[in-house]
């Protein structure tokens, strides 16, 4: 489900899709329907849209800027699949203005929590947007792989403030509002009612690695994407991980 043609894009998202992938099979399965409602909230430009609609898959895409949504309609229009993604314009927290509660198989939330001024409240909305049986991706940015960044780089200043400041933030220029630890992800999932079924790491090394060795080294790329996947079920590595994905079914989803 990864653009071939993007293969330092692919890095970043592999172990994600991966995920996604098997959850929505499982879906599939349990409703006996191949084409599945799936909401993007927060799905800008159609990352993971698009390639879901290619699928076979209904999805509708919230955000609030224009020229995402219009890079999303053309990038779907490209891909084939313009009847089977809608755009709208909105947010999290205004979120049944423009969608109905209730009304899909899966929720993706990524790149969200950190933004919103409450993510419980965000979470919450995403959350009630799905069906009794229902699946949600939340994916969201991880406070140890910002400290480490900061001090692989040298400052070790800026990666103290990110590792003691409650938010995460490494200073005021740090272009984002608010990190999460594993634990905090998995507190919110399970406040809006959900289980938790699995947790990953996201980008445990490949921010970490110069980009010329992967894109020059032969096999590196691949070598590289094994070593994500091995390390990102790994508890020990969720502490380091740039971004951190999380599960969460309805407790109908799981049979419980």
């Amino acid at each position: 489900m990864s653009d071939p043609l993007r293969p330092r894009a692919s890095l970043r998202t592999a172990v994600v899709w991966e995920v996604l992938q098997d959850a929505l099979d499982r879906r599939v399965k349990a409703t006996g329907r191949q084409a599945l409602d799936v909401l993007d909230a927060g799905g800008g430009s159609g990352n993971f849209a698009v390639p879901l609609a290619r699928l076979g898959h209904h999805v509708t895409v919230v955000d609030p800027s224009p020229n995402a949504l219009f890079a999303l309609e053309r990038r779907a229009a490209e891909a084939g699949v313009a009847d089977r993604v809608r755009g709208v314009q909105g947010d999290a927290h205004g979120l049944f203005d423009v969608v109905e509660r209730g009304r899909y198989d899966v929720v993706l939330c990524h790149g969200v929590l950190e933004y919103v001024d409450d993510p419980a409240e965000g979470l919450r909305n995403a959350v009630a947007a799905l069906r009794s049986e229902g699946v949600l991706s939340l994916l969201a940015a991880g406070l140890g792989g910002a400290v480490l960044a900061r001090a692989l780089a040298g400052h070790f200043k800026e990666a103290r403030q990110a590792l003691e400041d409650p938010d995460g933030r490494w200073g005021a220029g740090d272009p984002v509002p608010r990190r999460f630890s594993a634990d905090q992800l998995t507190a919110l999932v399970e406040g809006a009612g959900l289980r938790v079924g699995a947790v990953h790491g996201v980008r445990v090394f490949a921010d970490l690695v110069p980009g010329v060795l992967v894109d020059t080294e032969p096999g590196a790329l691949e070598a590289l994407l094994k070593l994500e996947e091995a390390a990102a079920e790994l508890p020990a590595f969720h502490s380091v991980a740039t971004q951190l994905h999380v599960l969460g079914e309805t407790p109908e989803a799981t049979g419980a």
